[in-house]
């Protein structure tokens, strides 16, 4: 059965670690699973990324990178998603449409509507089935997402993380107001060990495929 899962949350949550996690448990369970992520996915995706998070880039607007977001996710979905979904396969995304509206739209202050039909255009109509928002302050997120690229040696893709406490303040506002308005998201408490969050990911994600397997 083909479903599509995304994870999303500010600076630092720990949604790559989780994806890889979820993707290696399910993989265990004898399911076919494709992880992917935005920006990127692809070559062409992955070169727009280089642009978005390249930290020296202070001079890009918030109207072309939002454009510059919506190019790699119709390239991403074209390219990469759409075909997995077809073959059946689960596709666990680190990041897609919501961060967009939660960082262009409440961070930036860009038009939603406006950013809601970029989003359709880009991807063709298609949504998650299930969105898991690891949620934590984001002055936590923030330490861990510094530390994090200090020891991975990630400072060409530090752009976000140079940004003010209070444009993070304001992704994480944004990520929970559409959870709150939103059937398919799930909040997930993203403090604790790697293993904590993960079991109350497998928890969320168990409770999803039940109701799967159980739809008329």
């Amino acid at each position: 059965m083909a479903f599509f899962i995304t994870f999303e949350g500010i600076e630092g949550c720990g949604k790559s670690t989780q994806a890889g996690l979820l993707a290696k448990r399910l993989t265990g369970r004898r399911m076919s699973v494709l992880t992917t992520r935005e920006p990127g996915g692809c070559p062409i995706a992955d070169a727009i990324r280089q642009i978005l998070l390249d930290p020296a880039n202070t001079t890009l607007v918030p109207r072309a990178e939002l454009l510059l977001y919506a190019a790699a996710r119709a390239q991403h979905v074209t390219e990469v998603i759409e075909p997995a979904l077809r073959k059946g396969l689960i596709v666990i995304c680190d990041r897609f449409t919501d961060a967009t509206l939660a960082y262009q739209g409440f961070g930036r202050g860009l038009d939603i509507d406006l950013i809601h039909t970029l989003n359709q255009v880009a991807t063709g109509g298609i949504q998650p089935d299930l969105t898991l928002l690891l949620d934590m302050p984001q002055e936590e997120g923030l330490k861990r997402a510094i530390q994090r690229n200090t020891a991975a040696s990630l400072a060409h893709e530090e752009r976000f993380e140079r940004e003010t406490l209070e444009f993070h303040g304001k992704v994480r506002n944004g990520y929970r107001q559409m959870a709150g308005r939103s059937d398919r998201f799930r909040v997930i408490d993203a403090q604790g060990n790697i293993d904590t969050v993960a079991g109350r990911i497998n928890q969320a994600v168990d409770e999803f495929i039940c109701s799967r397997n159980a739809a008329p």
